[in-house]
């Protein structure tokens, strides 16, 4: 059996800053707190959301054509990547962690849709980010807060 890890990516503002949502991962607070103690299953699913929210967002600016080379560059940058997670999700975390080191997305095996052409990815990647911390404190809402 596959150990679940973290999906920590080194930008955690949930422990720094103390927000409800990490920056970073896109875990909730006490998720980050309590990772260790989950069980796999629970952890599981926590990616499962996380890996849903992404996706979906990635994909409306991103069009991944190579795994294969998406998969080459993360190991050239010796970014940690979860197999069993979306590559669009593989991609949210490295632009965010690589972002700066990037050169071309096609190096990636990753265009812009269309649409988004002329936008610069930085804010492309903000724009994703504000939308994952929305709906992400909408999901809170609905499910959590009540009980934390």
């Amino acid at each position: 059996m596959n150990t679940v890890k973290t999906p920590c990516i080194g930008i955690c503002s949930t422990t720094s800053f103390g927000d409800k949502i990490c920056r970073g991962c896109k875990r909730f607070g006490f998720e980050v707190i309590n990772w260790n103690q989950y069980s796999e299953q629970e952890k599981r699913a926590v990616l499962t959301r996380i890996d849903q929210l992404t996706s979906q967002r990635i994909a409306t600016r991103f069009r991944i054509f190579s795994v294969e080379k998406l998969q080459q560059a993360l190991d050239d940058y010796r970014f940690f990547y979860d197999p069993q997670m979306s590559p669009y999700c593989w991609l949210h975390n490295l632009l965010q962690k690589r972002l700066y080191r990037i050169n071309s997305l096609s190096e990636l095996g990753v265009e812009l849709m269309p649409d988004y052409a002329d936008v610069p990815v930085q804010q492309l990647l903000q724009d994703i980010n504000e939308e994952l911390f929305t709906l992400s404190e909408a999901h809170f809402e609905r499910y959590f807060n009540n009980f934390r």
